[in-house]
């Protein structure tokens, strides 16, 4: 009889279990279908701050989030201080904004129990440490919910995203954590498909929002068979809006793009100002993260181009920086984030958030790169090295140097040096290393600067006076920095990238200044605060933890170096 008892439980355990699963596959297949209900569970929260504090707390997805991360904390290659979302895995940053004292960050999750987008939800005060809410936009009208932005204004946040099968939605929250959204009209306010039959002059995708005399405008990213021979070049389509509910089609917005390549789209595109000027980041689906510079003209609405620049330098998969969020600091610049793809299979995570960075504008078409957020609140451990020569074609292992969860900050003062080579999450022999470059003078020149029609002449010619010689203005090449992962893992199911090579311009006599920012599976460098390069990686070895630094061809000045562990976020 206990025997029988046993098995029947077995039984019953095992029938219990096909119930569960069928009846998981079945929601999700109901989910599937028009009107696209979320099986995830979903809640209402009060409009205080004290109240929602308090229900957060016994919050069951609340509870669930925090058993995943404590579950998946053992991964070692879970990063410590980058932001990683706390069940499943995730897309795209969206709707980056800062709202009653908090950064708000919303990016495309994927619930277990339903694998399409829905908004995922995290508020930190100091864009470093990151707390979990529950999801906050989830689908139905639409089939999944995709990329958009959000807008703050007084009294309210404002959401403008792409809602997949239906088309751009909007949707508002008022309440101190935006923990609640309700849907404008409930339906697509811009929608995918002409109710005429006939086809529509735009794309819907992507939208971004903002506000200019009482008026809102969108742009919604595209492309268009307007290209050399009809092929494909990006478009971006502007709308406007005096209610957020009705919506008119106005022209195409940008204007005078010789920056971006003949198959670029504007996927995920942001319109802010930056400095006296506007900045576009965007994503290519060919290739990566990019960016606009230009200024806008109010009279036409348009978006005139004067330069381009770009955030990862090869395609955004494997391994590399992906879409970008952005919003208005306040105060002349652009606070940006950007998701990672990655370049090994990790389990039931696998994207991450970069750290976010602070971008300014220098001059009129230099975009300065920095670190945003207290990044300096994780430090702990200091360490440092005494400046020194580094001679010539040896290279000098830093042996107290070693972590895979640290800040390194260093000067280095190249002199005559072609080459500076800095290795980190280096193994004691060497099996395994990720190698930063530095190569003085490597990159483009200026190219030959020809006359266009008729143009004054350069100097004035005084008779009977010698005339003193053209001024000698030798050709000026970018420096580069290059972040290169092919020797970076062992493991078999490692995909490596391309060496990420970006260029930049140090000035005569400038020392060559680098954060560099390791943990566990990404890096990632800023260089003079004017660029930055990062990278998924994935150390097979426990010893993959060293240091190194190689001066190529001649000997160069160790200035500074300065070392710190960093904290968890998490715990």
């Amino acid at each position: 009889m206990k025997r029988h008892q046993q098995m029947t439980g077995k039984i019953f355990s095992v029938a219990g279990l096909f119930m569960l699963l069928t009846y998981g596959n079945n929601l999700q297949a109901q989910a599937d279908q028009p009107p696209y209900i979320s099986p995830v569970p979903k809640y209402s929260f009060p409009n205080t701050l004290t109240e929602q504090v308090t229900e957060l707390k016994n919050n069951p997805l609340m509870k669930r989030f925090a058993a995943s991360r404590k579950k998946q904390a053992s991964d070692p290659y879970r990063p410590f201080y980058h932001f990683v979302s706390p069940e499943s895995t995730m897309n795209d940053p969206n709707g980056l904004s800062y709202w009653q004292g908090n950064w708000h960050l919303f990016y495309q999750a994927y619930p277990p129990e339903d694998k399409r987008q829905h908004w995922g939800h995290a508020i930190s005060k100091d864009l470093v440490h990151w707390e979990d809410l529950p999801y906050a936009i989830y689908p139905s009208p639409e089939r999944a919910v995709f990329s958009g932005s959000v807008y703050v204004e007084d009294g309210r946040a404002i959401a403008m995203y792409h809602g997949t099968e239906v088309g751009n939605m909007v949707a508002t929250s008022s309440d101190p954590l935006l923990l609640n959204w309700e849907k404008v009209t409930g339906n697509a306010v811009i929608p995918l498909r002409s109710k005429t039959g006939f086809p529509l002059p735009y794309s819907v995708f992507d939208p971004s929002i903002w506000k200019s005399n009482g008026v809102y405008y969108s742009l919604s990213a595209g492309k268009a068979p307007k290209g050399p021979g009809g092929r494909q070049i990006p478009v971006g389509y502007l709308f406007r809006s005096k209610d957020l509910a009705n919506w008119e089609y106005m022209h195409e917005f940008v204007e005078n793009d010789r920056f971006t390549l003949i198959g670029d789209d504007y996927a995920c595109p942001y319109f802010w100002p930056i400095g006296n000027r506007y900045i576009m980041p965007f994503f290519s689906h060919m290739s990566g993260g990019q960016y606009l510079l230009g200024d806008y003209d109010t009279l036409r609405n348009k978006f005139v181009v004067t330069h381009g620049g770009k955030f990862n330098f090869g395609p955004a998969s494997p391994s590399g920086v992906h879409a970008p969020s952005a919003v208005s600091d306040g105060k002349g610049g652009v606070i940006i984030i950007f998701n990672m793809n990655p370049g090994k299979p990790t389990g039931e995570w696998n994207q991450i958030m970069t750290l976010p960075r602070r971008l300014t504008l220098a001059g009129s078409d230099e975009i300065l790169q920095e670190p945003a957020g207290d990044i300096e609140s994780l430090r702990y451990a200091r360490q440092e090295v005494k400046p020194m020569t580094l001679p010539a074609n040896k290279e000098v292992v830093l042996k107290n140097i070693k972590g895979n969860a640290m800040e390194l900050n260093l000067e280095i003062d190249p002199g005559k040096t072609p080459v500076l080579e800095l290795n980190v999450l280096r193994s004691e022999n060497k099996e395994e290393y990720t190698r930063i470059v530095f190569m003085k003078d490597r990159g483009m020149g200026p190219g030959r600067n020809y006359r266009y029609g008729e143009i004054a002449p350069l100097r004035t010619e005084q008779p009977n006076q010698p005339q003193a010689p053209p001024a000698s203005n030798p050709p000026v090449r970018e420096d580069l920095i290059i972040l290169e992962t092919a020797n970076s893992s062992q493991h078999p199911d490692v995909n490596p990238r391309a060496p990420e090579t970006a260029s930049f311009m140090m000035k005569e006599g400038e020392t060559l200044k680098l954060r560099v920012f390791i943990d566990k599976s990404v890096v990632e460098v800023f260089v003079n605060g004017k660029q930055c390069v990062a990278a998924r990686v994935y150390p097979s070895r426990k010893d993959a933890v060293g240091v190194s630094l190689l001066s190529h061809g001649q000997s160069s000045e160790l200035k500074l170096f300065e070392a710190w562990q960093m904290k968890n976020i998490y715990e």
